[in-house]
Formats: structure tokens, sequence, C-alpha cells
């Protein structure tokens, strides 16, 4: 709709206009409103001409948005024939879940970072929509690059380039890694503040369906104990459980030496100086401790209490001098009553590491106490069952192996040949009971609250989701793909895939578990009808309803037509037109 005046000898006057094309075939228009005369507008709106003007654009552009949202509500006539047979190869049901991840990738401005990788190389191929369907598809319809491809051409907006654009575009991918993930890191902050003052460090493995090593691709102990070779991953992640940056080493390598590369592009790459690096005791070395001692870095780590000097472990596992957190009265836990079962008591002792001076700090739970006495004592009664059948194994590598418990003895009688006895050690059993409910923290911070520092220790747990949502829900492993430089570009768009899964969570309040979340979005499709529009194919629910509040569109009308789609599309992009 447009703004048109008309003059007369006395006045002029200005109107809303509507084109449209008549029966005849004929372009003419129509007046949707009169707004008045241009001496009455003036004084109305106390302004000139321009004013004037101005403001019956303004008239124009409600009307017009009035108009489209009438069309689009009216009610939609299509015709179906009983005896017409539908079209050979014709696609009719759409994938539109992806769109809700669209709208955080876009927010996360990876199309630029896309275009900045474009300007750094020579290639004819959409950077951006390959990156971001294999994205999109790795939350979506896990599997290879091919089905990939295959799954991506369901989407509302089918890809244009071919598969073997893609193979071309890991090698990209795999040489840009180091940019993407800075990029990435500071183009998160236009979705609030990091949660960057603590940093949690971690590795895993991904297993490759080979047998003779190859590359990076070595035998290695396994996460999933398979004879499989496999590759390492580092990953930082932040404080709210969203990714930070990772690496990839060989699958034979030291999981510690792996740190240092990593932490050190975080440090230069990300500009990030200030945080607490908190892991668990295998990544937690005393080179590793000094190294994160340095700077305005520090640290929190787990402890090994069966691994301190003779005279700390004591000293550990000494039941007086623990106090409660709540109210930090001191308590001996070996006095505890039943009221004291939820509760959790400390002792703080001097640890004079080989590097660093540290605070360790000893806690124990009796709820945590309880199951491990429960669990030790299913293993005993396990390992007496062995004993009875005879059937123990000479090499048991498994800490939590029920034969840790049996003890053997060489007896003889009247010079004849040793016979081997087995028998249930009880000295053994009662060893590892002194540990019951124990668990120590190392850290160099001597001013921060106990309850603080326990806090961020506790917080690990959501790196190992991590793991497990790449692992399990997206199917990161088996890796389909031989080449180290696509091999690393596969773990790139795991890797995003996660950062945008977190970042759609966070939005949605943490109300929802990961298979609510995935099996929505994956269910999320939709009919082409007639050539019209399309017909939601989803339960419309409080989790869908949310995921449109949080991207700013919506497709749970009963209808909605083509244009409407493509203006959704736009949003979920950013753009409004």
């Amino acid at each position: 709709m447009r703004v048109t005046t008309s003059k007369s000898k006395n006045a002029e006057s200005f109107y809303i206009t509507k084109g449209y094309i008549n029966d005849k075939g004929v372009s003419t228009s129509v007046i949707v409103r009169k707004l008045g005369t241009l001496k009455e507008l003036m004084d109305t709106l106390n302004t000139d001409r321009n004013g004037v003007m101005a403001w019956a654009r303004e008239q124009a552009r409600i009307e017009t948005e009035k108009y489209k949202k009438e069309q689009e509500e009216k009610l939609v006539t299509i015709s179906f024939h009983a005896d017409r047979q539908i079209e050979h190869g014709k696609q009719v049901s759409f994938s539109g879940g992806y769109l809700f991840l669209q709208n955080i990738y876009y927010r996360l401005r990876i199309d630029a970072i896309c275009r900045k990788i474009r300007d750094r190389h020579s290639f004819d191929f959409d950077i951006n929509a390959i990156l971001s369907d294999l994205v999109f598809t790795r939350i979506l319809d896990p599997g290879s690059k091919c089905s990939s491809y295959k799954a991506a051409k369901n989407f509302l907006e089918a890809p244009t380039y071919k598969l073997h654009d893609v193979y071309r575009a890991l090698s990209v991918l795999s040489s840009e890694s180091d940019l993407i993930q800075s990029e990435l890191y500071k183009n998160s902050h236009f979705l609030g503040k990091r949660n960057d003052r603590v940093l949690y460090y971690d590795c895993t493995n991904y297993y490759f369906e080979i047998e003779q090593e190859d590359g990076d691709k070595k035998y290695g102990k396994s996460k999933e104990h398979r004879p499989n070779p496999i590759i390492q991953m580092g990953l930082f992640m932040d404080g709210d459980g969203i990714p930070l940056a990772f690496s990839l080493f060989p699958g034979n390598q030291n999981e510690q030496k792996s740190l240092k590369p990593l932490e050190g592009k975080v440090l230069s790459d990300f500009e990030c100086q200030k945080f607490i690096y908190c892991s668990d005791a295998g990544l937690a070395s005393e080179d590793i401790r000094s190294f994160n001692h340095m700077g305005q870095r520090c640290f929190i780590v787990t402890q090994s209490i069966k691994k301190l000097s003779d005279d700390l472990r004591e000293k550990a596992t000494d039941s007086s001098d623990f106090r409660r957190i709540s109210d930090n009265k001191k308590v001996d836990i070996s006095k505890l009553s039943d009221e004291d079962n939820e509760s959790l008591f400390y002792k703080e002792l001097p640890y004079d590491g080989k590097k660093v001076y540290q605070r360790l700090i000893i806690t124990y739970s009796p709820k945590y106490a309880a199951y491990q006495k429960a669990l030790r004592e299913a293993q005993v009664a396990r390992a007496e069952k062995m004993i009875d059948s005879g059937k123990t194994k000479k090499e048991r590598r498994n800490p939590n192996d029920p034969a840790r418990f049996i003890g053997k003895v060489a007896v003889t009688e009247d010079g004849e040949k040793a016979d081997v006895h087995y028998f249930l050690d009880e000295d053994k059993v009662s060893e590892e009971a002194k540990y019951d409910g124990l668990y120590a923290v190392c850290t160099d911070l001597f001013d921060d609250p106990v309850k603080d520092i326990l806090n961020v220790s506790e917080g690990r747990w959501q790196i190992e989701e991590c793991f497990r949502i790449m692992k399990t829900d997206f199917e990161a492993r088996p890796v389909f793909l031989k080449r180290d430089d696509r091999i690393k570009a596969h773990f790139m768009t795991c890797f995003l895939a996660l950062v945008i899964y977190r970042y759609l969570e966070k939005e949605l309040e943490g109300k929802y578990t990961c298979d609510q979340i995935l099996d929505t979005l994956r269910g999320m499709n939709f009919a082409e009808v007639g050539e019209q529009g399309f017909i939601p194919l989803y339960e419309r629910s409080k989790l869908t309803d949310k995921l449109h509040d949080v991207c700013g569109f919506r497709t749970d009308y009963q209808f909605i037509s083509k244009s409407r789609m493509k203006t959704i599309e736009k949003l979920s992009k950013g753009r409004k037109n």
C-alpha cells in the first residue's frame, strides 16, 4: 500500500491506496483509507507538510501489515482429487526443526566466520551452507557425510551444493579450526556474558572401525574398551557447561601432554587470561598445577587420597577434626547420628606439593559412604562365589573387579607339589573401607570459602555430559573418514553442534532433558499442500511454545503459506526482510 494525494482548488487530500489487478487483467487501485486534508492534518499533528507525509507513510505501513495478517488468517481452500495420483519424485514432507538451531547459528555469527574463511581461500562452493547443514544434521539426523547430505535435502531450505563440495569443504574447515574456535568465542558474547571465570578440562577418545593404525589413529586405552585404533580429544568448557575450545591428539599420547598446547591457545587467541582451572586427578599432575598457578590463573583439582603421603593419608582418614559445612561445627564422623545422613563434612590440611604449596580439602558424605559400602559388600559376595567355584583369573586390571579382594597362598603337604589356595583377604576389605565417603580436592585458593571451592569442583559433571551427548546423541563415533584433515573437520562440526545445542538448552532455562529437546526438534516436520503452503505435522506442546518464544518466530499455525514460510526462514537467520 502507498500514500497518494489529490489536489483541488481549495485543498490537498491524503489517501492510502492499494494496487491490484482486476478481472480483466488491468492494473488499478482502490482507496483503503482517507487520511484527511493537508490543513486538517497539519493542525492535528502540529507539523508541516513533510511531517504529514512521514506520518501518512507510517500509516500506510501499518495498513500493509494489517492486510498481510488478515490475508494469512483467512480460511484457505485447497482442492484435492480422489482420482489423481501424486507426481513421481515430488517431495511433500520437509524437516523444519533445524530452523531453531539456525537461529542460534546466526546469532553466533558463524556465517560471518565463514565469510572470513572465504576471503582467505579460493573456492566456488558455499561454505556457510555446507557447514550449517553439517552442524544441523549432526544434531537432527547424525550419520556419515553422505547421509548428512541426503538428510539436508529434506530441509525446507534444501542444499544447492553437491556432495563432492562437502568433502572439499572439510579440508578448508580443518585448516581454519583455530580461527573458527577463537572467533566463535568472541561472537558468543553477543548471546550474553560467558561464565569463563571457571574453565573445566577433560579428555575422551573416539574409536575407528579399522584394525591397523593410520595417522593419528593409534592404539590406546579406549573409553569403550574397544580393541580399535582411537583418536583423542581434549575439551575446555566454561562454568555454564558451554564448550570453549577443543584439540585432537594421537590415540597413544598421554592425556596430560594435551593440556598445555590447548590452554596456550585459550590464553593467546581467546585473550582469556584470568580463570580457575578445574579437572579430575588424571589431568592434575604437579606440572599442570604449577602451570595453572602462574599469571592470573589458579586451580581446583581432585586429589586421590590413596596417593597422598603416609602421614597425610593417615590424617585424611582420621575421623576427628571434621566440620559440618552448614554451620562449621566440629564433629567426629565416626559418631554421627541418623540426622546427619544428608549433611556434608570437611577438614583442611596443609599440602606442600613438589612445586606448589596447596590447600587440601577432605570431605566426607555419609550418603556416599553408605553407597560405597553397599557396592563393596556386593563385590565381596561375588569374590566369595568366585573362590567357591574356583573361577579366579590371574590378571585383573579393573580397579572395581571383585578379584582384588581375593588372596592366594601356596600350601605343601609332605613334600608334595605346592597347591594354591584362594581366600577372601579381609585386610584388603578393611583397608578399602577406610576411604568410604571421603573425597579430596586440592587448590591454590586460600581465601575462598570451602563451600564455593566444592561447588566449582562439583561442576565437572557437565563436561562428562558434553562427551556423552557428542558420543551418544550426536553419534560422533565411529568416524567414517580416513584423512586426518577431514577427521578434524568432522570433530569441528560435532563441537559446533554441541555449542549450539548447549545455548539452546540454556535459553530453554534448563527445564527440558536432552532427549525431550532432540525428540521434539527431530519431529518438527511439515507437509506441503497443493503448492500453496505447509501444514505442521508435529504435536504442539509447552516445549514447542518455548522454542518459538526464544527464537522469535512461530511455525505452529494450522496452515503456513509459502510466502509466510519464506519470512520464517529469514527470521530464523535474524533477517526481517
